[in-house]
């Protein structure tokens, strides 16, 4: 009896010791399983480095309120998870505590640290209640201070916490230029697409029709949707810009469309020759997709009048991306707003390597010149038989100079290894194209991959929506429709039947045997 005892003891000891060692090596030995196709519960490798590549204390406070009902109650948890992780790989730079804001003391000190109150509605003991609660981030470094006053979105918290990290830490911005003097779009008129950027650049407009130069502190220019002509002399500037390793976004629309005016016509914006000797070709014309997005339109029946909302092929959402670029390898769906396509093939015989970034789907089609604009036409398959149209690309390598051998002969022939980027839309990234989140980041990761900035676009391209639906016929859906409800059925009712069989023959064979 006493040997059995002792042998339970010690078999217990033993258990206790092994989970004792299995929790003193988890603590120090940081591992995650993840699941998901693009790791988004997953510290992506840019975190990793950013945070291991620290030389000072970053200290992280949490004002988040406790005991909170569903669904807030995750908030708390998903922010500790992802800054234990962030601890983890910090080599011991940063830290972090949890304060849970009590009393009129507790809010007054979170107030005074830039962490506003949310008004929140929980359902307690059977009601609703509306409740104060607190869901904030401080970070200190040296003697510096950034704010995320409220964490909303936790699909973007890897992105917000890493980016401030990187503005914390960051001494000074690197400068991006957008050009001005022809009618471009004014950042300033993008309030989402500046603020999303201000975060970690410094801004300045570039004007070309009176400057003879980009300035050289500019990392990236951006050439946003001009509607006047560029002279010689504006786009010697650019080209001499390029030729000296500067980087280029050109995103322009190459039809002048309206939507109210119900029609679209070509616009030229003498850029044309500049963008051939890079590589790229617009071509003028507006391409339509059966993967597109919905207007509103008003529409009578009888004495009445409703608002439906109805597929406009000349709004398409890009969703084939190449996999391979950082700037769209994570995205879901572009919605471009009256595109022009592009062709890439002049590049190969300039020695330049062109990538298409976003093509059109398996049905789409373009109109060239004059274009009637008409959100009810439907459009034959005829119409749509084209697949894979080019909407976006860019091109690397060492570009020749457009004015070699003319008069505004410039200092500079050929340019060092670079890169310039064509968008075949100049208004993708408008506030009115808010309602496609991919948008606002394919614009930023644009900056951010023309800025040789591209650690964020990995973190920032993480997104744990839905992706779209594969695009399929009528006749398919119907054919799976029916499919689905008519194949389980058949399913139980054969197995019914092979059950039934397989008892009247066991059945048999016993009362042979009888």
């Amino acid at each position: 009896m006493n040997r059995k005892k002792t042998q339970a003891l010690t078999r217990a000891a033993l258990i206790l010791g092994i989970l004792i060692l299995v929790n003193f090596i988890s603590i120090r030995l940081f591992g995650r399983l993840d699941l998901t196709k693009q790791g988004v519960y997953t510290l992506s490798d840019a975190s990793r480095k950013l945070v291991g590549s620290l030389d000072d204390r970053v200290n992280v406070k949490a004002y988040f309120t406790e005991d909170l009902a569903a669904p807030y109650n995750s908030y708390r948890r998903t922010v500790l998870d992802i800054l234990n992780e962030y601890k983890a790989y910090s080599s011991g730079n940063l830290t972090f505590e949890f304060i849970s804001p009590q009393g009129e003391k507790g809010e007054q000190e979170a107030q005074q640290q830039g962490i506003p109150p949310a008004q929140v509605n929980v359902f307690k003991e059977d009601k609703l209640e509306v409740v104060r609660a607190y869901f904030g981030l401080i970070f200190l470094y040296e003697d510096r201070k950034e704010t995320l006053p409220t964490v909303q979105n936790l699909g973007s918290l890897e992105f917000d916490v890493s980016s401030t990290i990187k503005r914390l830490v960051t001494r000074t911005k690197k400068k991006i230029g957008y050009t001005t003097g022809h009618q471009e779009t004014n950042m300033s008129d993008l309030k989402q697409a500046s603020q999303i950027l201000n975060q970690l650049y410094d801004v300045v407009p570039v004007d070309l029709s009176s400057a003879k130069s980009v300035p050289s502190e500019i990392t990236s220019l951006l050439v946003i949707a001009p509607q006047s002509r560029f002279s010689d002399s504006a786009k010697s500037a650019i080209d001499q810009y390029i030729m000296s390793g500067g980087k280029v976004a050109f995103l322009l629309n190459k039809m002048n469309a309206n939507l109210q005016a119900r029609f679209a016509q070509p616009m030229d914006v003498g850029l044309d020759d500049l963008l051939e000797q890079y590589g790229v070709r617009m071509n003028g014309d507006l391409v339509r997709d059966f993967q597109c997005a919905t207007v509103s339109m008003q529409q009578q029946q009888g004495m009445f009048q409703f608002v439906s909302q109805v597929p406009f092929p000349y709004m398409p959402v890009g969703s084939d991306f190449d996999q391979a670029n950082s700037m769209v390898k994570n995205l879901q769906g572009i919605t471009f707003y009256f595109v022009s396509s592009l062709d890439t093939t002049l590049a190969t015989s300039k020695g330049l390597k062109a990538s298409v970034l976003i093509r059109s789907s398996k049905r789409s089609g373009r109109q060239a010149g004059f274009t009637p604009i008409d959100p009810l036409k439907r459009y034959t398959a005829a119409e749509l038989a084209e697949s894979g149209i080019p909407l976006a690309a860019v091109v690397e390598g060492s570009f020749q100079s457009l004015f070699t051998g003319k008069p505004l002969t410039p200092g500079l022939t050929s340019s060092p290894n670079t890169r310039i980027l064509v968008v075949g839309d100049g208004d993708f990234m408008r506030d009115e194209m808010r309602g496609s989140r991919d948008n606002m980041t394919f614009f930023a990761n644009i900056v951010d991959y023309l800025a040789d900035d591209a650690g964020l676009i990995t973190i920032r391209s993480k997104n744990i929506a839905t992706p779209p639906l594969e695009q399929i016929s009528d006749g398919t859906r119907q054919f799976l429709k029916y499919t689905n409800l008519v194949v389980p059925s058949l399913l139980v009712a054969g197995y019914g039947l092979f059950r039934w069989r397989r008892r009247v023959a066991i059945k048999k064979s016993l009362e042979a045997q009888l």
